[in-house]
């Protein structure tokens, strides 16, 4: 696996571990909207991204939908299947197209079981992943659109090769739980203020430090708990 293929998590393995997971582990195609498993599905497979992000949504009985995590090439999709849950009340859907690499459920669990860096690893992930939940969660209670815009598109961009999204704003709205009016009034107002250029569904983002100066204190708090936790492939 090339560098630029690499996800962090796997790139962080030693290769003894790689060894014994590269035989499985298969490079798959993710389109956008593709759903790796529903709410209450038995997990069969773990997922890596490299060039994909993943949304974890929650979805009420009206269909009415938010966005409790995103995952990219910092980390995993999948978590329930080695905490032994097996299944988990939230949605994975593709947020953004790419690539990711696949490992069969049972796999997973072998290697975690042995307590290698594999082990580790995921348990520092997963803390992580966890902190990002809580601060969605209070980001979503407390902060504007505005700033929840600014946040999504801040924490989208850490897991992306370039600076263009592509994604509509009713996907948006359904991501952040709010009405689309909301979403339109947030993204023209970056689109104004010379920040970001939105058009038939492609974000192209032009001033990133300015979206940082705008965005709440949760996309720093989520962005070094990852840091801190997850270790950064050398160049």
């Amino acid at each position: 696996m090339s560098k630029l293929q690499r996800n962090r998590l796997i790139a962080a393995l030693p290769e003894s571990v790689m060894l014994r997971l590269r035989p499985h582990m298969e490079c798959v195609e993710l389109p956008l909207g593709q759903v790796l498993y529903e709410s209450g599905a038995t997990l069969r497979h773990v997922y890596f991204p490299v060039t994909a992000i993943v949304s974890l949504l929650y979805v009420m009985e009206n269909g009415a939908s938010a966005e409790i995590a995103v995952v990219g090439n910092e980390g995993m999709v999948g978590v329930a299947l080695f905490m032994g849950g097996e299944t988990t009340t939230s949605r994975a859907i593709v947020q953004s197209a790419g690539l990711a690499y696949r490992l069969p459920g049972s796999i997973m669990k072998s290697e975690f079981v042995l307590g290698s860096e594999l082990q580790h690893l995921l348990l520092r992930f997963t803390q992580a992943l966890l902190t990002q939940m809580a601060q969605t969660a209070v980001c979503n209670r407390h902060h504007s659109i505005d700033q929840q815009l600014c946040r999504w598109l801040l924490l989208s961009l850490d897991r992306l090769p370039c600076d263009e999204l592509v994604m509509t704003q009713e996907l948006i709205a359904n991501m952040l739980g709010v009405r689309r009016e909301g979403v339109t009034e947030a993204a023209g107002k970056l689109q104004d203020a010379g920040l970001i250029q939105y058009s038939r569904g492609h974000i192209r983002v032009l001033d990133r430090p300015g979206l940082e100066n705008r965005v709440c204190e949760c996309y720093q708090v989520v962005r070094h708990e990852f840091d801190r936790l997850i270790p950064i492939p050398a160049d």
